[in-house]
């Protein structure tokens, strides 16, 4: 009975583990779409409240590591159970970051709010929409243990990367055509470069999920198509 009790207590704890990173991957995705929709309605109020919850997050994830460093020293954790503990605090982290690249974008979307507008956001909406489909796709293969879940997040950062270039070459043309857009334009930059990060750390959780269910590490080349680097931009008629 005292080994039985011992048992069912542990599992337990590996289950509030799952559940606590569950719940913080939660508030990041909600991070992420307030985020956003502060930035395509100009909404002042909702940009400074995302600024105001990145605290929750922050405090989760601490809370998340003192549980892990409990359970490592109390339960001693060996094969997959010690690299879902391991990965749990890593992924912590994966979402507090995440959080960070929210609420900068909520800052950014409160000073945008007083400038004039340039371009369509249709773009950053899209790809908004598309790295919390893969955070909340990768947090339920967490909560699921599911090594291939985690692998087909992996592989569809690609698309995140390839609207933020075309955002990247479109801002800047915006630059070049009126020095005016400048201002705007380096916040809107900013921000789908914030939404491009947070896909980088989407993969990484999603890789994390799978070496602690299988023990096997994805490849280090994994689909990367940012060229924001090598673009060229050159003035209209030349």
């Amino acid at each position: 009975m005292p080994t039985e009790h011992i048992v069912r207590s542990y599992d337990e704890d590996l289950r509030r583990l799952r559940d606590m990173t569950g719940r913080m991957g939660g508030l990041a995705e909600r991070q992420v779409a307030d985020a956003t929709r502060a930035l395509v309605r100009r909404d002042t109020a909702l940009a400074s409240e995302v600024v105001q919850r990145d605290a929750q997050i922050d405090q989760l994830e601490r809370e998340i590591e003192a549980f892990c460093v409990r359970l490592l020293a109390l339960r001693q954790p060996v094969a997959q159970d010690l690299r879902v503990v391991i990965a749990a605090m890593k992924t912590s982290n994966d979402l507090e970051r995440i959080g960070d690249y929210a609420r900068n974008a909520a800052k950014r979307a409160i000073v945008l709010a007083s400038l004039p507008s340039i371009g369509s956001l249709a773009g950053f909406e899209r790809m908004a929409q598309l790295v919390q489909e893969n955070l909340k796709a990768a947090m339920d293969a967490f909560v699921a243990n599911d090594a291939e879940a985690a692998r087909r997040v992996w592989e569809a950062d690609e698309p995140v990367d390839a609207i933020y270039n075309g955002i990247f070459r479109e801002l800047l043309t915006f630059m070049m055509e009126d020095p005016r857009n400048i201002s705007a334009a380096t916040h809107m930059l900013f921000i789908a470069k914030n939404l491009e990060r947070i896909g980088d750390h989407t993969t990484n959780i999603a890789e994390r999920i799978h070496y602690a269910v299988l023990g096997d590490s994805l490849p280090d080349d994994r689909p990367k198509a940012d060229q924001s680097a090598f673009a060229v931009v050159r003035p209209a008629g030349e």
